[in-house]
C-alpha cells in the first residue's frame, strides 16, 4: 500500500456535465459523473453527482472476479444476496439490505463489473434524509465513461489504485 492522501478532488471535465476528472496527489484519471451532472442538490433519481466533500467508509468485492484491494478502507466479499434499498419511504432506505427485498432497491451482485469494486461514499448516511439520495457510490465504470445515477465511477485499474492512497479519513472534494 501506498502513502494516505488527506483528499482527492473530483471536478466536471470542461464541457462535459457527466463526465469528470479525478486528481489524486500528482495524477489525475477520467471518471463518470451522474446524468444530471454535478449540483448542491441531490435527489433521488435526480441523477445529480453531488457538490460536497465527504469520504469513504467501507467497500465490496466481487470474490469471484477479485481479489480484496490493498487499501486502508475497510473491504468486505460481497455476498450474492446483498442489495442497497433506494425507496425513500423505507425504514431502511439508503442502507444495505438482504435479498429477496420487497421494497425497491438496488441488487449489489450484479452480471456487469460496475460493482466488481464498490465503496460506500458517506453521502446521505447519517444522518439520513428521506428522498436525498441513496446508493451514491464510487465504483467500476461503463466502456466510454457513460453516466451513472449520481455515482462516480472509474476505471477498474484507476479505480484499485486510488484505494491504495486511500483511508477512512481522506477528503474527498466534489466541486465544479
Amino acid at each position: 500500500m501506498a502513502g494516505i492522501l488527506s483528499g482527492i478532488t473530483v471536478r466536471q471535465k470542461p464541457g462535459h456535465d457527466s463526465k469528470g476528472l479525478l486528481t489524486f496527489g500528482n495524477q489525475t484519471v477520467p471518471c463518470a459523473l451522474g446524468r444530471g451532472g454535478m449540483g448542491p442538490i441531490k435527489l433521488e433519481g435526480n441523477g445529480v453527482t453531488p457538490i460536497l466533500t465527504t469520504r469513504m467508509l467501507y467497500g465490496f468485492y466481487r470474490p469471484d472476479r477479485e481479489k480484496r484491494p490493498l487499501s486502508a478502507i475497510p473491504f468486505y466479499p460481497m455476498q450474492t444476496d446483498m442489495g442497497w434499498c433506494d425507496e425513500a419511504e423505507h425504514r431502511c432506505y439508503n442502507r444495505l439490505v438482504s435479498l429477496p427485498f420487497e421494497a425497491s432497491h438496488e441488487t449489489m451482485w450484479r452480471e456487469d463489473p460496475l460493482y466488481d469494486l464498490v465503496v460506500v461514499l458517506d453521502i446521505n448516511i447519517a444522518p439520513r434524509a428521506k428522498r436525498r439520495g441513496s446508493a451514491i457510490f464510487m465504483h467500476v465504470a461503463r466502456e466510454g465513461y457513460t453516466p451513472t445515477e449520481g455515482c462516480i465511477a472509474l476505471d477498474k485499474k484507476d479505480l484499485r489504485h486510488l484505494l491504495g492512497w486511500m483511508s477512512p479519513e481522506t477528503k474527498i472534494d466534489i466541486a465544479r
